[in-house]
């Protein structure tokens, strides 16, 4: 495993509850701004490996990308930490990221 993986392995099991993190800035955080899709693939290969909150992971506008019941499962999880989503089904990145 690189060490850029282990770093975004580390920094989205750090991520915590009732806040969120968007690909982009996680893969900046890693050390690689340009990554947030190298982040995504880590997310689904590893997310149960190490037990990842992986609901806490959204896109850089807030929003949901995965589709249809994993989606309702994501916004669930996020509503039960306390997250808020406005009319337009986003996250206030301003209020909610890390």
């Amino acid at each position: 495993m690189t060490e850029f993986s282990k770093r975004v392995i580390n920094l989205i099991a750090s991520i915590p509850e009732g806040r969120v993190a968007s690909y982009g800035r996680i893969a900046g955080i890693a050390g690689n701004p340009r990554a947030a899709r190298q982040v995504s693939r880590l997310l689904h290969s590893s997310g149960k490996k190490y037990n990842l909150p992986w609901h806490r992971v959204l896109s850089s506008t807030g929003t949901i990308l995965l589709k249809g019941e994993h989606a309702i499962i994501q916004r669930g999880l996020l509503e039960s930490e306390g997250i808020e989503f406005d009319s337009n089904g986003s996250v206030d990145m301003d209020i909610y990221e890390i």
